[in-house]
């Protein structure tokens, strides 16, 4: 018997692809309570063997589109203006979460981590906001015990906003990025504000 037939077949990236755009799909038609595995697979094309080879709850398969199109979509290039590049981070912060079906997965996702503990546990594993926040913030001289509170105040306030359902156009992105760079939360002289 070969390596490969005892770890079972290879994952199929076009099958991974599918299931990862039916996810992303049946959250929005149908909401994450009424979604189910059998249906996941149904919308992929694939069986449900196929479907749980990979990924044990439909919370998996949620979070794993989540954090791959978050990476994408929340990536800024630093250009050297922390308020300008703040500014973009925030904008796209709020195109995720108020538009994007991985965001949609994401807030439906931190939604069902306030009952299911291992959901919450899912979600723990990896911050897909504030990860790529430290990234850009990083890209601007943070030090590493800075990143975790930098990050916080940079996201938390387009997260909450949208997560407690407010209008995404009350939202003033360029104010609220010039006053997370005024705050001094990267060392310009080697002394804090």
């Amino acid at each position: 018997m070969d390596q490969a037939a005892k770890v079972g077949r290879p994952r199929s990236e076009q099958a991974r692809t599918a299931v990862l755009h039916a996810v992303d799909d049946l959250l929005l038609e149908v909401g994450y309570a009424a979604m189910t595995m059998k249906g996941i697979a149904e919308r992929a094309g694939v069986g449900r063997q196929t479907v749980y080879r990979w990924w044990s709850t439909k919370a998996e398969i949620l979070f794993e589109a989540s954090v791959i199109d978050a990476e994408q979509e929340l990536a800024v290039d630093a250009s050297g203006d922390l308020a300008a590049d703040a500014a973009v981070f925030v904008d796209r912060l709020v195109q995720f979460l108020g538009q994007s079906p991985a965001g949609a997965a994401y807030r439906a996702l931190v939604g069902e981590a306030q009952h299911d503990p291992a959901v919450a546990e899912l979600v723990a594993t990896r911050d897909v906001v504030c990860d790529s926040a430290r990234e850009l913030l990083a890209a601007h001289g943070l030090t590493a015990g800075e990143l975790d509170q930098a990050a916080a105040a940079l996201a938390g306030p387009p997260f909450f906003w949208i997560l407690t359902s407010q209008d995404p156009k009350g939202l003033d992105v360029t104010s609220l990025a010039d006053r997370f760079a005024a705050r001094g939360h990267v060392r310009r002289s080697g002394n804090r504000r």
